[in-house]
């Protein structure tokens, strides 16, 4: 079996558009499609979820469900006062209701947060949130706090080198995020 190997340059350009800036790897310039890697819209592969761990999937739900505006799934709403809750040591799915993207909650044992920005547990993805505004960038933080987020960085100024204004936070879990600024037609 032969191993296809990417030619990729060590500075890599930067993406520019709604959202964080990121590295353009290799498929966003077309290397894949030179190389037979990309594949037509009928085999393409989609991302249906993002799993989040938890130690208390029921309370990280409702956190993110209270934040976002997510709906439970069919069957995973949460049970009548006193009543045990199954799908709470398991899983939980969150929907939009307008369709589209998932968020899901998978009960674990044990659940160590990263160390972030630096350390010997390293963050291994975060979500990116995104308001319209810095004014609702403002409002936006006393809800994460009041559902139980903590404040990890802010950015309300955006520094010379980088125009981006987010702020980084922690969800009851542990699990970062990011809120930013994507305001219209900036």
């Amino acid at each position: 079996m032969s191993e296809t190997v990417l030619d990729v340059p060590e500075e890599l350009p930067m993406l520019e558009g709604p959202g964080r800036r990121s590295p353009a790897g290799p498929f966003e310039r077309g290397r894949a499609r030179q190389t037979g890697l990309m594949t037509d819209d009928t085999s393409r592969i989609r991302l249906v979820q993002t799993v989040l761990d938890s130690t208390d999937a029921r309370t990280l739900a409702e956190f993110y469900r209270s934040l976002l505006g997510l709906e439970y799934a069919e069957g995973d709403e949460p049970p009548p006062p006193g009543a045990p809750d199954e799908h709470g040591r398991d899983w939980l799915v969150l929907r939009d209701p307008g369709g589209g993207r998932q968020l899901v909650f998978q009960q674990v044992e044990r659940l160590r947060e990263p160390d972030w920005p630096d350390g010997p547990v390293p963050q291994q993805m975060h979500l990116d949130l995104s308001v319209a505004s810095l004014e609702e960038l403002l409002n936006q933080h006393e809800r994460v706090l009041a559902l139980g987020g903590r404040l990890l960085s802010n950015r309300d100024q955006p520094d010379p080198d980088d125009e981006e204004r987010f702020r980084v936070y922690r969800d009851p879990q542990g699990h970062l995020f990011c809120i930013f600024v994507a305001e219209r037609g900036a």
